[in-house]
């Protein structure tokens, strides 16, 4: 089953931090990391820093651009007003078929401010309890969906993905 996952970090470097021990999780044969990005918003900044991990090249197209979509309309498109009122509609439009609803878009979009970060993860094959133990005390939850397979082609076929 493929799980999407966006965790939030207090700091604006937790993501960065965690990403090494999903890996090291994957390496360990705990869990399958699809994609995953990274959102970091230093203090100061206007704007957050991204970054998109390709994890593997066949699945990485198709999530990336569910990824990418997702950041770029949570965080580059106005805060305010209607434009962003309608980017956000669209958005949840798209991925409420997959589980992920306006309002866990809303959360994501209010809970990661500046001076924190988050880690948007697809993973399979996950041993979520040995996998839950590795990360424990260092992240908040913002969404957790389990994607059936029409979920997650659905998703896909919406972003453009495979």
């Amino acid at each position: 089953m493929t799980t999407f996952t966006v965790w939030k970090f207090d700091d604006p470097d937790g993501a960065d931090r965690t990403v090494e021990i999903l890996k090291n999780a994957q390496a360990d044969g705990i869990v399958k990391i699809d994609d995953h990005a990274v959102v970091r918003w230093p203090v100061g900044r206007a704007h957050p820093d991204t970054s998109h991990g390709h994890d593997t090249v066949w699945h990485g197209v198709g999530w990336g651009a569910v990824l990418g979509l997702m950041i770029g309309t949570l965080f580059f498109m106005p805060v305010a007003g209607g434009l962003a009122g309608a980017a956000l509609g669209g958005l949840a439009k798209k991925t409420e078929d997959a589980g992920i609803t306006k309002d866990q878009l809303e959360k994501i979009r209010a809970e990661v401010t500046e001076g924190t970060s988050a880690l948007f993860v697809v993973t399979e094959q996950g041993d979520l309890d040995r996998l839950g133990e590795r990360l424990r005390g260092l992240h908040k939850a913002l969404v957790t969906t389990n994607l059936t397979e029409a979920e997650r082609s659905e998703l896909l076929e919406a972003f453009g993905g495979r």
